[in-house]
Parts: structure tokens; C-alpha cells; sequence
């Protein structure tokens, strides 16, 4: 029995989930494999019923849980609040107390949706399946920072500081992930500069060594993010830290033509995991059944594969949906000129067609 905490959050939150668990019904029944939801509130919706973004009683939940499924948290109704109050800081602190520091996001172009892309055609001939892996508790947005006087005027500092462990730690999964795919790996720093990018680089090459069979290439992350639209095809595993992978990740989503199609995987030193959409709470879609599911129930897939071992029925939930976009089925952000479905409609085709391939 696997233990899953559900936490729909704000916006269209509630939405996708409800068709991520729709779909993973349908996967339980065909590959035969039995689980329990335990539902909580966080984000703003928190707020409203506790004054916390992440209540005690849902760090529990999460702490007890064998993974965690969740929607998408924000939303305008909270934007005046201090920015330690704001619903954001429930994710912030919820990665903190699981100690999940690695995170991981499949970058995919669909060969139905190549012509969603902004990207012209010829670019993505071949293929394009990038997977980040970006370290996730370190780095500039958990080292020392405030504000001071400097000649008399106020400044502010925020300090990159990474140490050779946390750099092992996220380049071993890297590499393990690597080892499984195409056995390439982009390790990406900025070490003309940066003393913690020479640190970065030096602990990858020494790293290298012991993964004989994986190709390794350097690139500087301004290059990195050229050669990102330039040769999105040429990628298959790129290694980043904090603040790089946050960027690099958000340019690249925009290549597979909507952020309604990403999952994500926060993942820890054992089993357990935070699986969700990149995309936000989008309140101006909230309750429209105009949602885009498909990333809701990819990181359902996500959780499947890395917390529960049934890799088989993961594979099944990525092939559903790709059968459904080749059966020209559009929610609105992916339609184009082409006829849409709702929310809902989408969750329950790409169910039936899971079921269907048996």
C-alpha cells in the first residue's frame, strides 16, 4: 500500500490534481497496485484556514507519507502578504524539512506538438528530451544575505556558497540518471568567474573518473542558455546548481510550446519524494475547466517511477499521453486553431487509453 499525501493547493491546483489521480486509478487497476490518498491543505488555501503556509499537521502528513502529490500554491488574494507569510514559502519549507535536494524536470517535445514550439522545426528534428537536475537546497538562495551601509547608501547581498559533499551528492544522481539515458551529461557553471563554479567544475571532473562510460561537457551557463535554443536536440542530462537550474529549466519548458505539459521530481537521500506541475496556480483559470492536467499527471508518473518502483506503469501513464496528442486531443494552451478539451475531458481520455492498452 503506498501512502500518498495530496496537497491541491490554490488556483487550478485542485483541477489537475483530480485528473492526476483520475489517471492514477486507472494505472492501480491495470498494473495492480493499491494506494491511499491523505489530502492537506497548503499555500494560500492554508493560510485562509490556519494563518501558515505549510501547517504543522501537514508537515506531518508529508513526513509520514511514502511520497507527496502536489497542485500549485498562489495566487494574487495573498500577494500583500510579508514575503516569509506568502503561500511560496509552504513549498520553500516543506523541501527544507524533507531534505529533498535534488530536483529533477524532463524537458519534452512531442512529435504531435513540434508545431506548438516556438521553435522552428528543423531544430527539433530527432528529438528533444532534456533532463535537468538541478541541485535544490544550496547555492545563492540559502547562503548568508541581508542588508547593509556601503558609502553611505543601502545595499543588499545574497552569497553563493556550495560545499564539495553538496556538490557529490546532486552530480552522483546526475550521473546515475545519465548512465540510464543517453550517457550524456552537460554539467553547467559559470568558472570564468564564480569561485564556487571552479569548485563545481573541479568536483565534476574528479567525479568523471569513476563514470568512464559517461560523456561529459562544461559549458558556461550564458552559453548554456544559447546553446539551449540553438541545439536543444544535442542535450540529454544537464547538471546545474540553485539559481542556474531555476533559469536554465524555465527557458527550456518554453521550447515544448506550454508549461501545462511539465512535471517535476524533488527528491531526497531515500525514496521519498515532492512530485509537481512547474507550472503556478494561473487564479484566472481557476474553476473554467480550461486547466492543462497533462503536467499534473506526468509527475503522478514521475512519483510512480522514483518513490514506488513501478516504473512499468509509469512508462504506460507517458505513452497514454502521448497517444492522446497524436489522436489530436488540445487543451486550450496547446490548441492553436484546433478544437479543445477541457480539464477533465483530457484527465479522463488519457485514463481510457491507459486502460485500453492492455
Amino acid at each position: 500500500m503506498h501512502h500518498i499525501a495530496i496537497l491541491p493547493g490554490d488556483g487550478i491546483g485542485p483541477e489537475v490534481i483530480r485528473q492526476a489521480l483520475c489517471v492514477l486509478d486507472a494505472a492501480a487497476q491495470r498494473f495492480n497496485f493499491a494506494y491511499k490518498t491523505h489530502f492537506a491543505p497548503i499555500g494560500g488555501e492554508a493560510i485562509d484556514k490556519t494563518g501558515k503556509p505549510l501547517p504543522d499537521e501537514t508537515l506531518r502528513l508529508c513526513q509520514d507519507a511514502d511520497a507527496v502529490l502536489l497542485g500549485a500554491v498562489g495566487g494574487p488574494a495573498w500577494d500583500h502578504l510579508p514575503a516569509d507569510k506568502r503561500p511560496e514559502r509552504g513549498i520553500l519549507a516543506l523541501r527544507s524539512a524533507l531534505k529533498l535536494f535534488a530536483n529533477l524536470r524532463p524537458i519534452t517535445v512531442y512529435d504531435a506538438l513540434k508545431d506548438a514550439s516556438p521553435l522552428k522545426s528543423a531544430l527539433l528534428n530527432g528529438g528533444c528530451d532534456i533532463l535537468f537536475v538541478r541541485e535544490l537546497t544550496g547555492g545563492i538562495y540559502f547562503g548568508p544575505r541581508g542588508r547593509q551601509m556601503k558609502n553611505g547608501v543601502e545595499a543588499a547581498y545574497d552569497t553563493e556558497i556550495y560545499s564539495v559533499d553538496e556538490i557529490k551528492r546532486i552530480a552522483h544522481i546526475a550521473f546515475e540518471m545519465a548512465r540510464k539515458r543517453t550517457r550524456r551529461l552537460t554539467s553547467v557553471d559559470k568558472a570564468n568567474v564564480l569561485d564556487s563554479s571552479r569548485l563545481w567544475r573541479e568536483v565534476i571532473d574528479e567525479m568523471a573518473f569513476s563514470y568512464p562510460d559517461i560523456t561529459v561537457e562544461h559549458l558556461y551557463v550564458d552559453n548554456a542558455a544559447m546553446q539551449l535554443i540553438c541545439r536543444p536536440t544535442s542535450f540529454d542530462v544537464i547538471l546545474t546548481n540553485n539559481i542556474f537550474g531555476d533559469i536554465l529549466s524555465d527557458e527550456a519548458s518554453q521550447i515544448t510550446g506550454s508549461i501545462g505539459l511539465l512535471p517535476s521530481a524533488s527528491l531526497g537521500a531515500d525514496r521519498k519524494g515532492l512530485y509537481e506541475p512547474i507550472h503556478g496556480s494561473s487564479p484566472d483559470l481557476a474553476g473554467k475547466d480550461l486547466a492543462n492536467p497533462i503536467a499534473a499527471i506526468l509527475s503522478a508518473a514521475m512519483m510512480l517511477r522514483y518513490s514506488f518502483d513501478e516504473s512499468q506503469a509509469a512508462g504506460a501513464i507517458e505513452c497514454a499521453v502521448d497517444a492522446v496528442l497524436k489522436h489530436g486531443v488540445r487543451t486550450a494552451d496547446i490548441a492553436g486553431s484546433n478544437p479543445t478539451v477541457g480539464t477533465a475531458r483530457m484527465g479522463h481520455l488519457i485514463a481510457s487509453e491507459l486502460l485500453k492498452q492492455q
